[in-house]
């Protein structure tokens, strides 16, 4: 096996030439269980995950020490490894009780490859199969030692999704279909048996389309638009007061370390005068997301998207501007209600005809322009595993940042993203 030596010189090179990215995993129920953690290379003209061997344990042991809870909360993380580091000693910097290794379709199966996974298995890992589409040699000689078969779906037959699905299903294994794009490639999957699901289907507004909004969102649609109109204080507790888990979920917001309100609160007029508009304005926000998923106790993973892309706009914000906090209020903003759309199902200018929202907001949810637009951009491109590392460079040089004002950034993001949606 490999034995890796090296510094922290030579680690913080490594992991400053790498952008990471999470990628949700879902169950059946569409609630979040998983994420794919991604490390490309952040000079890459196209995108090939990390194969280095001291790169990637230099990013494994980096994303370790921040704490693998900052980064996947508590879901689990799939991680990609090759020969060269499935044979490390470095692999078992991972905790094997939150990640899945996932075998990389590069893999060339011989024994010592097999021993090796045996012997990992042993000590409590869980293995998945990448990026399958057939049942190669390699995959039926790592078939008996995995548990979860990712199958990509992308330009699949009809036939062989079929006879891959039958097959895996009856050796007992976990099915995941990744590179899932519609809500039709979801259905097929789900009447299929796949047991989990990859891709961004569940981000685009034709998969909540025509549903009915409940009291609730209503009442918090509402509430916005009194927010945004600036009502006052009485007509706010009013709405508020119509619905009574809105009230008991804004105190228990009110009251949560993420929100930083440093007081114990513990009526609704208290709560309103220490939060402010702009925490109450934030709480809605982030509530409109987590109302469709509140009776299954699942995190929804629009909420995780829609929190992590307000915080990380927010962050940025900051650096672009250290001392305008308006910049940033705006910034978390376009974060958060960029996926309106596909938590209404209804197009974005009409979401917007429905709320008030300043020129430069709309424009950045409506055309990605101006600064919100180039920061909104940055973060998507971030959600897409950096398939196209040289445009979020691009999208850093036009914001006047750097790689390393978004590494500073990023898993502060996810941090605060997994607390405060736990909390909703």
């Amino acid at each position: 096996m490999s034995d890796i030596a090296s510094g922290s010189a030579l680690q913080s090179h490594w992991i400053r030439e790498f952008f990471l990215a999470r990628q949700p995993i879902l169950n059946r129920g569409q609630g979040l269980v998983a994420y794919e953690l991604l490390f490309r290379r952040a000079d890459a003209g196209t995108a090939s995950v990390v194969d280095d061997l001291a790169a990637t344990a230099a990013v494994i042991e980096h994303a370790t020490e921040l704490g693998m809870e900052n980064v996947i909360g508590g879901s689990l993380g799939f991680v990609n490894i090759d020969k060269s580091v499935l044979m490390s000693d470095f692999v078992q910097f991972l905790p094997r009780d939150r990640v899945v290794l996932e075998i990389l379709e590069t893999v060339k199966v011989n024994g010592e490859v097999l021993d090796r996974v045996a012997e990992l298995r042993k000590a409590g890992y869980t293995f998945a199969l990448d990026d399958v589409i057939n049942e190669s040699e390699d995959v039926r000689l790592l078939l008996p030692h995995v548990d979860i078969i990712k199958v990509d779906i992308a330009g699949l037959a009809p036939g062989v999704l079929d006879q891959l699905s039958s097959r895996f299903r009856t050796a007992k294994k976990k099915l995941l279909a990744e590179k899932v794009e519609s809500l039709d490639e979801y259905r097929r999957c789900l009447d299929l048996g796949f047991d989990y699901f990859q891709g961004y289907y569940f981000a685009k507004p034709a998969v909540l389309s025509g549903r009915k909004l409940s009291p609730s969102e209503v009442a918090l649609v509402r509430l916005m638009s009194q927010l945004n109109a600036d009502a006052e204080n009485a007509d706010i507790e009013r709405t508020i007061k119509q619905d009574a888990s809105m009230g008991i979920t804004l105190l228990r917001m009110a009251n949560s370390p993420a929100l930083g309100t440093g007081h114990r609160i513990t009526s609704l007029a208290q709560a309103l005068l220490l939060l402010g508009r702009r925490q109450l304005q934030r709480w809605v926000q982030i509530l409109l997301y987590a109302e469709p998923m509140k009776s299954t106790g699942m995190l929804s993973p629009l909420l995780i998207m829609a929190t992590t892309r307000g915080k990380l706009l927010e962050l940025l914000a900051g650096h672009i501007a250290p001392r305008n906090r308006n910049m940033a209020d705006m910034a978390f903003t376009v974060g958060i209600m960029s996926l309106m759309d596909a938590l209404f199902g209804q197009p974005m200018d009409k979401i917007l005809e429905q709320m008030l929202v300043v020129d430069a907001v709309k424009e950045a949810l409506l055309a990605r322009e101006g600064v919100y637009g180039e920061m909104l951009k940055l973060a998507e491109f971030m959600e897409q595993a950096g398939e196209s590392p040289l445009q979020i460079d691009t999208a850093l040089t036009s914001l006047g940042l750097t790689r390393e004002d978004l590494f500073d950034v990023q898993v502060d993001a996810y941090a605060w993203s997994e607390q405060v949606s736990r909390q909703a």
